[in-house]
């Protein structure tokens, strides 16, 4: 039977021996303390050190709110505060952004993990900014390591570097940095390209967008949609002028057939007048020869 005690379990959290963090990389208060049931929302730190964090932090949460969003039960969140261990508040951490399976979306101060059932965030996100240090942020894993992190994954936007780690047994593996490139998350089936830049695909071939991105897209789509607008209003313009062009060649047609028949009709009538005149005479010399009279010519 372990002789270990639960003071010596934490402190296999601690950092290696001489290691001092930087301000915004150490934890605010020992990873170990009195029992309190107080789950703070913030610990003081920012939740970005600079835009292109922010903005890598942004990009991602909001494709897989986008690529969950017909699902109630998974929950999407960056940099909120989540408790692993009940009764323990300063045993905490923020991810950049977390997926949770198994637990409804919503509104959260902070994820405390016995209040949602026990179950821990499956998918971990950290975005690298100059002011993270290699040591503080093998600590992080170590935590994540413990906890039940599935996938847990660093990208350094500066050198275009992408950490996959993934959980096997009760460790991480490491995948190697040349698999990382096309590498595709078994939990949320995203695909990861790198080249000048990282781009993440959803399932479905598309790429995750920051709100920026997003809005040119929308405008472009606008745009589109106008144009083509446009080239249906010149279309049915021209084909309502097509269309009167034919009715007035039609009308005209129409016309032209009616004089036709005019003509015709006169014409038959002269030709009645000319067979009246033929019977007329007709009968005139026949009367003329009845009085002994021969007509002339």
């Amino acid at each position: 039977m372990s002789t270990e005690t639960t003071p010596d379990r934490l402190r296999r959290l601690d950092p290696p021996h001489g290691v001092r963090f930087r301000p915004r990389d150490e934890p605010p208060e020992p990873l170990f303390g009195p029992p309190n049931t107080n789950y703070p929302a913030r610990d003081g730190r920012p939740m970005a050190d600079n835009t292109l964090q922010d903005r890598w932090i942004d990009k991602i949460k909001g494709g897989l709110e986008t690529l969950f969003r017909d699902d109630p039960d998974v929950f999407v969140a960056s940099n909120l505060m989540w408790y692993p261990v009940e009764d323990r508040n300063r045993r905490r951490l923020a991810p950049d952004a977390m997926v949770v399976f198994g637990r409804p979306k919503g509104y959260r101060d902070s994820y405390v993990q016995h209040r949602e059932g026990g179950i821990a965030p499956q998918v971990v996100f950290e975005i690298l900014s100059p002011g993270n240090r290699k040591r503080a942020m093998d600590f992080k894993r170590m935590i994540y390591e413990k906890y039940g992190i599935e996938e847990y994954y660093v990208f350094d936007p500066y050198k275009i570097k992408l950490e996959v780690w993934m959980k096997e047994g009760d460790a991480f593996r490491s995948i190697p940095e040349p698999e990382t490139n096309g590498w595709v998350s078994p939990r949320l089936g995203i695909r990861f390209e790198l080249a000048e830049d990282m781009t993440i695909f959803a399932p479905d071939g598309r790429p995750f967008l920051d709100y920026a991105e997003v809005a040119h897209q929308r405008d472009e789509s606008e745009r589109r949609s106008e144009q083509a607008e446009r080239r249906a209003g010149r279309a049915e313009r021209r084909a309502e002028a097509d269309r009167q062009k034919a009715e007035a060649e039609r009308q005209k047609a129409g016309q032209a057939e009616q004089r036709a028949e005019a003509e015709r009709q006169k014409a038959g009538q002269a030709e009645q007048r000319a067979e009246a005149e033929r019977q007329r005479a007709e009968r005139l010399a026949a009367r003329l020869r009845e009085l002994g009279i021969e007509p002339e010519g």
